[in-house]
């Protein structure tokens, strides 16, 4: 099967279009291969001029939080607003002119954190301007009724990261060297494996399915324990992993989730082990010494 897809070149999508190939073959719309999905005439060209593939993946987005806030002023004129909305948009009328299912990736700020525990039938309430933008390109796609797929992850980490650093990469590059990680006690989240969110987006393909999912891993942990796992497992000073609050970390930042614990047993219906975050990071560290 013949798969379209923006964001192929980044840190999750690389390694889907590595483990789904060649069972899929992918096109990929970035800006690396000169395609700019803002363009709306130049991508619904593309999309409608491919007639033998019947799915979207969309992965691009602008995930700068910090920037994105500083931005909200611009509401609409804002680059997050343009790509995560307009951006999706486009995608989304490509799609319906030509009879393609669209899958979106949302993220896990889609709720503003007060609840200890959120399921794919809980209400969005995003926060910060990152979010909203987000939240709203997920919307979007939902319109589309059962054409449209949107999962959620979380933290997203993996072996060997392409594109940017993901955080777990980013706490081991500290503790190797000897630099101290600062990490809030009482946050939790729930870090997601990217090997599991290709099989994942495997079986979601397979049961043609739509809706909400929660594609997430299935260990509620806060950053300083992460970070504490990350050291242990990889051998480093978990010593050099200090507390603070919540409150503290993010003060002056924008506003994330402080309990972001999404549930994930619809997807894990399907067969797909979602692994937990201890699990994860030792297959990382794993596939890394075998590299």
């Amino acid at each position: 099967m013949k798969l379209l897809g923006t964001g192929l070149s980044g840190l999750v999508g690389s390694r889907i279009v590595e483990l789904l190939s060649p069972k899929y073959t992918f096109t990929n719309y970035s800006l690396e291969n000169g395609v700019d999905i803002t363009d709306r005439e130049g991508i619904l060209a593309r999309i409608q001029g491919e007639f033998e593939s019947p799915w979207v993946l969309h992965l691009a987005a602008y995930t700068n939080v910090q920037q994105a806030e500083k931005d909200r002023s611009l509401n609409k004129e804002s680059i997050a607003w343009k790509v995560n909305v307009e951006a999706t948009q486009n995608i989304i009328d490509a799609c319906l002119a030509t009879d393609k299912r669209l899958l979106y990736v949302d993220t896990d700020y889609a709720f503003d954190g007060t609840k200890r525990l959120y399921n794919e039938d809980d209400i969005p309430n995003p926060q910060g301007w990152y979010a909203i933008t987000k939240s709203e390109g997920a919307k979007r796609v939902l319109a589309m009724g059962e054409r449209g797929l949107v999962i959620r992850i979380s933290n997203p980490y993996r072996a060997n990261p392409v594109g940017k650093t993901d955080f777990v990469h980013k706490m081991l590059e500290r503790l190797t060297n000897g630099q101290e990680i600062v990490a809030p006690t009482d946050q939790l989240f729930v870090p997601t494996f990217v090997d599991d969110i290709a099989r994942s987006i495997d079986a979601l393909i397979s049961a043609h399915a739509n809706g909400i999912y929660h594609v997430v891993g299935s260990q509620a942990i806060s950053p300083f324990d992460a970070a504490r796992t990350v050291a242990h497992i990889f051998g480093q000073r978990e010593d050099l992993v200090k507390e603070t609050s919540f409150a503290a970390y993010f003060s002056g930042r924008a506003p994330v989730p402080q309990y972001a614990v999404l549930t994930n047993d619809k997807i894990q219906s399907l067969g797909v082990v979602m692994r937990g975050f201890r699990d994860g990071v030792a297959e990382v560290k794993k596939q890394e010494v075998s590299a």
